[in-house]
């Protein structure tokens, strides 16, 4: 499911989708039952029932709801016939609402239809349903210790005053360097022999024969890495990077690009390419604007299952070098393992 993908960023539409969903369910069940009232109608018609009249920013307060969207559904339930509004005998510059006997009466007769939803949705959600619940109310809970706008508004400050830098490879981001890139292909693909020989010893596999890694760090966070691999004299290969998916979108992938390719150009090389998969729109569309283009076929002798592109990084016109020179070609397109 794409917004699932998205974590944090989708919550609110995540919840939204799954509000719908119970609304639309419950209302399905009181329209086959025969029920009086509609799904959204529930809280204040509840609370009313079980606390007695009320005013309506208490009923707002006790379910969660804005004073506004409470009163305007206390219009539309008056209208109905459900509920009135009376004076308060407290104070007499408010009112209170309060359930008819219309409203009393509709309301005796769910007990059975409530206590059949509570069953029917253990039974639905099964072993995530005492979960759901207690992680609602956690939830709830922090929201109202800690505003969500104020807590975005906090990250957003300190993100906006540190500075994303590239710093090359030091022993002590070896675990950086594995962390990164085992959490993306874990999400997307899956670690293969080759993957795990180079993340778990990048000193002997890039560094030794001849390559670079530059890491993303973002203030005192290491967010991001790639490697550049030294294939044969004067051949590169872009290879190993991965953005923390918690940080996308801040343009660390794009300097990383950069410093490598930078590289590339400080050692003089004459052909820098990649290999990744049709799947990762994104990476392959970054991949183009840096100069790279993409190969009517898989590279000869592929070490990766999972590649079924190849791109080769084309020179500007006007550098020293020229263009790239152009690769070898191998028969037929890798189908990507899924």
């Amino acid at each position: 499911m794409y917004l699932s993908s998205l974590a944090e960023l989708a919550l609110g539409s995540r919840l939204k989708a799954l509000s719908e969903h119970l609304y639309d369910a419950a209302d399905e069940v009181y329209r086959a039952c025969g029920a009086p009232i509609e799904s959204r109608w529930f809280p204040v018609l509840r609370y009313l029932w079980e606390r007695g009249p009320a005013a309506v920013s208490e009923v707002a307060a006790a379910i969660g709801q804005t004073h506004s969207a409470v009163s305007q559904l206390a219009d539309k339930l008056v209208q109905s016939g459900l509920l009135q509004r009376q004076g308060d005998p407290a104070d007499g510059r408010r009112s209170l609402l309060a359930l008819t006997a219309e409203g009393e009466h509709a309301l005796s007769g769910m007990g059975t239809l409530w206590c059949s939803v509570r069953r029917g949705v253990a039974v639905a959600l099964g072993e995530a349903c005492p979960a759901l619940l207690a992680a609602l109310a956690d939830c709830e809970q922090a929201l109202q210790e800690r505003p969500v706008a104020k807590a975005v508004l906090a990250e957003h400050a300190a993100l906006s005053a540190a500075t994303l830098r590239i710093v090359p490879f030091q022993p002590e981001l070896r675990e950086d360097f594995h962390r990164l890139n085992a959490q993306w292909l874990e999400r997307h693909f899956r670690l293969e022999e080759i993957d795990r020989a180079v993340l778990g010893d990048p000193e002997r596999h890039v560094l030794q024969p001849g390559g670079a890694i530059f890491f993303a760090r973002l203030g005192d966070e290491v967010i991001g890495t790639c490697a550049l691999l030294r294939a044969s004299p004067g051949v590169y290969e872009l290879s190993k990077m991965a953005v923390d998916e918690s940080f996308r979108g801040l343009g660390a992938g794009r300097k990383l690009l950069d410093a490598a390719i930078a590289e590339f150009h400080r050692r003089k090389g004459r052909e820098l390419f990649l290999e990744s998969n049709s799947r990762l729109k994104t990476a392959l569309a970054m991949y183009a604007r840096a100069g790279f283009v993409l190969q009517p076929a898989l590279r000869p002798g592929s070490h990766y299952e999972r590649a079924d592109v190849y791109m080769v990084y084309e020179m500007p016109a006007g550098h020293p070098k020229g263009q790239a020179r152009k690769p070898a070609t191998g028969t037929s397109m890798k189908k990507a393992k899924k």
